[in-house]
């Protein structure tokens, strides 16, 4: 039987990161993971860590021709580093999805970086830690990693090469979410600083939202919702969580790309957002498409759709930014 995405949205780790790379659940030769070039983003153990970490699993997932490596129990979060051979200073964050129950690293975050590269973008894709696997105060757990993340790229900024005013995110589905929230709450104090690189601003530049979840106290992606906060979180946590309800004049431009036949986050999701940002007076852009579905991510796309466009567009659309 195969298993797609859109079915599964709804031990101690002893071994380096590298290492782990090699073993994938089934015997199935995966996907390189994490890169050659990539950084930690804890020098210890993460906030909130329980007393036996979650076990490291990652397996292939996918159609013949559309495999794409999936993470579970990341409890050493990373940061892969994707270089383009001609830099031009611009950077971006890509946050994958998986309904904040698996990290679909490949496809929204390995493939981002192979349509953003030839332009000139720095890529940093980001495998975060799930809150459902026995962190405490799960419901902040990702964004704890996408603050610390957009921290240490800019503190490491002359290493990479790029401009620290120039670093966006990009994220998908619930990472979707993840990107909003960094976007409309960099500034929460979720954890603890430890260095001087948490000195730094986690505020995107800008942000882009492809097929986003952009609140999680509504019913329209129950998945992501239960997955981060629990089915019984207080009312306080899903408004913490609500992005569009949290989008002020001082939120950064916005993108946005979705499939109006979504069937698992509805554009609903994204109409909310582009709403939110006119009441606002933000800068956004949106692209509507007829039809794709759920999780097209940058290039599972069939080459001639006008899905296959969006990573053009964001690219012509971050040029804009001044």
């Amino acid at each position: 039987m195969t298993i797609d995405r859109r079915t599964i949205l709804g031990a101690a780790i002893a071994l380096p990161v590298a290492a782990r790379a090699a073993t994938v659940q089934g015997g199935e030769t995966p996907t390189a993971w994490p890169p050659r070039e990539h950084f930690r983003l804890w020098p210890g153990r993460p906030p909130g860590s329980p007393a036996t970490l979650p076990a490291y699993a990652p397996s292939m997932h996918g159609r013949p021709g559309t495999r794409e490596l999936w993470l579970r129990g990341v409890a050493e979060p990373v940061v892969g580093v994707f270089r383009p051979a001609r830099p031009n200073g611009i950077a971006v964050l890509s946050i994958p999805g998986g309904g904040y129950g698996f990290v679909s690293i490949e496809n929204e975050g390995i493939d981002v970086a192979k349509a953003l590269n030839p332009a000139g973008i720095t890529v940093f894709a980001l495998a975060y830690r799930l809150p459902g696997e026995g962190w405490a105060q799960r419901q902040d757990v990702p964004l704890q990693d996408a603050q610390r993340a957009m921290r240490l790229i800019r503190a490491n900024a002359a290493r990479y090469g790029i401009d620290p005013a120039k670093l966006g995110v990009c994220g998908f589905s619930a990472g979707g979410h993840l990107a909003g929230s960094v976007t409309v709450a960099h500034d929460d104090r979720v954890y603890a600083p430890l260095d001087t690189a948490d000195r730094q601003s986690a505020r995107p530049a800008f942000t882009g939202l492809v097929y986003p979840v952009t609140n999680i106290g509504t019913m329209s992606h129950r998945g992501s919702r239960d997955n981060l906060a629990g089915p019984n979180a207080e009312d306080a946590v899903y408004a913490r969580y609500d992005i569009p309800a949290r989008v002020t004049t001082q939120t950064p431009p916005v993108f946005l790309a979705h499939s109006i036949d979504d069937g698992t986050v509805p554009v609903d999701q994204s109409l909310d957002m582009i709403a939110a940002c006119r009441r606002m007076k933000v800068p956004v852009e949106a692209h509507l498409f007829e039809n794709g579905g759920h999780g097209w991510g940058a290039l599972h796309s069939p080459a001639d759709s006008s899905r296959r466009t969006w990573t053009d567009s964001f690219i012509r659309w971050i040029g804009e930014r001044r």
